[in-house]
C-alpha cells in the first residue's frame, strides 16, 4: 500500500493580505509558519518517508526544506513543475476584492462552480489541464515506490490540490469543492493499495495539530 500526505504549504505574506497567488506569484512565509511546520512535523514523526515531492514555488520549496529538517529524516527531495499552482493569469497578485469587481464570473465558478470554470478572459488554466499535470505527478510517484508500501510527501498548494485528490478520489468535477478547500500547513492523506488504480481517503485537511483558531484567510 502506497500513502500519499498531501501538505498544503505554510501560510503567506499574501495569503494573509488576501491575494491570489496562483503559479506564477509568490511571498514569503509568514515567521509563524514555521513554528506550524514545527507542528506539522511531529504529526507526521511516527512515521519514516521514503520520498518528499515539491512544487517549485519559493513557498512550497520552504514548507518543504524546512519541514525535513524539522522531521530529521533523510529522504530525496524532488522539484517537479507539475505540482505548481492553478495558473491564474491576470488574477495572480490581486486581491480577493479587486478580483471579485473585475472578474466576478470566473472567480464565482473557480470557488464554487467548477464544471463552468472558464479562464480564458484571465489567461489562466482549466481545471482539466491542472488535474492532468498533477496527476502526471502522482504516477510517477507511486511507479517509483517499488515497494509498494512507502509514505510520500507532496508538498504543493490549496486550489491544485484540491483538484487532484477530489480527481484521485473519483469525485466530479463538479463536485470537488464537495468537502471545502484545504488550509496552511494542513495534512491530506490517500492510498492506494492497487498501484494507482483506485485511492481511498483517509485523512481530509487534517489541521488538529496546529492547535489554533483557523481565519477566512487560511484555507482556500
Amino acid at each position: 500500500m502506497t500513502t500519499l500526505y498531501f501538505i498544503r504549504h505554510g501560510k503567506t505574506k499574501w495569503n494573509l493580505e488576501g491575494r491570489y497567488q496562483g503559479g506564477h506569484g509568490d511571498s514569503p512565509l509568514l515567521p509563524e509558519s514555521y513554528a506550524d511546520i514545527e507542528r506539522l512535523a511531529r504529526f507526521l514523526a511516527d512515521h519514516r518517508y521514503a520520498a518528499l515531492y515539491t512544487s517549485p514555488l519559493p513557498r512550497a520549496k520552504m514548507t518543504a526544506i524546512f519541514l525535513q529538517e524539522q522531521l530529521a529524516q533523510t529522504f530525496p527531495i524532488y522539484i517537479d513543475e507539475g505540482l505548481r499552482e492553478f495558473n491564474l493569469g491576470k488574477m495572480e497578485g490581486m486581491r480577493f476584492h479587486d478580483v471579485q469587481q473585475r472578474f466576478p464570473s470566473q472567480i464565482r465558478a473557480f470557488r464554487s462552480e467548477p464544471a463552468l470554470y472558464d479562464p480564458r478572459p484571465i489567461d489562466g488554466e482549466t481545471f482539466p489541464e491542472v488535474i492532468q499535470r498533477m496527476r502526471g505527478v502522482v504516477n510517477k510517484v507511486i511507479k517509483r515506490d517499488r515497494t509498494g508500501d512507502g509514505r510520500i510527501i507532496l508538498v504543493s498548494h490549496g486550489a491544485a490540490l484540491t483538484a487532484l485528490i477530489q480527481s484521485l478520489l473519483g469525485t466530479p468535477l463538479a463536485d470537488i469543492r464537495k468537502q471545502g478547500g484545504l488550509t496552511n500547513t494542513s495534512t491530506t492523506i490517500i492510498k492506494t493499495e492497487d498501484a494507482g488504480q483506485s485511492f481511498q481517503l483517509v485523512k481530509w485537511n487534517e489541521t488538529s495539530y496546529l492547535h489554533k483558531t483557523l481565519t477566512k484567510t487560511d484555507t482556500i
